[in-house]
């Protein structure tokens, strides 16, 4: 009885463990082709030619903006994007940033879904960026 409760056990947590797996690659896959769907992942190269002539917008929350941010870009936090879409024009390249790729691909694909076909994503985000940053006077 031991033995089959046992590996009852150990069945019930790979179940689990694969269960864990199959959700996280999933999501995953989803979210790189909603990338693929909704913008164009640029490195930081391309990112810094093109982004005088375009709208840069940084969507990570305020309080990341102000601790540091790309030069020359706006904040707009992703929770915010929708009451903000007014400020943005629909022929004009945006070019979008968070500390990753995970909030840029949420607001490409709402801004693509709103008419909005130039977008880029730059490639490993705010974290890797190299260029030209304005740093916060102040420390939290």
């Amino acid at each position: 009885m031991v033995i089959g409760a046992i590996s009852t056990s150990a069945l019930i947590l790979d179940i689990i463990f694969i269960a864990i797996i199959l959700v996280w690659l999933g999501s995953y896959l989803f979210g790189r082709w909603r990338r693929n769907k909704y913008a164009t992942v640029i490195d930081e190269e391309d990112f810094q030619k093109g982004m005088h002539k375009a709208q840069v917008l940084d969507v990570r929350p305020k309080n990341q903006f102000d601790r540091g941010h790309i030069l020359g870009a706006r904040s707009m936090p992703l929770t915010f994007l929708r009451q903000q879409m007014g400020e943005l024009r629909p022929d004009l390249p945006v070019y979008l940033y968070d500390e990753g790729m995970t909030l840029s691909t949420q607001a490409a694909a709402y801004l693509g879904k709103r008419g909005f076909n130039k977008v880029y994503i730059l490639k490993d985000g705010y974290a890797k960026w190299s260029g030209k940053t304005k740093k916060a006077k102040y420390a939290d």
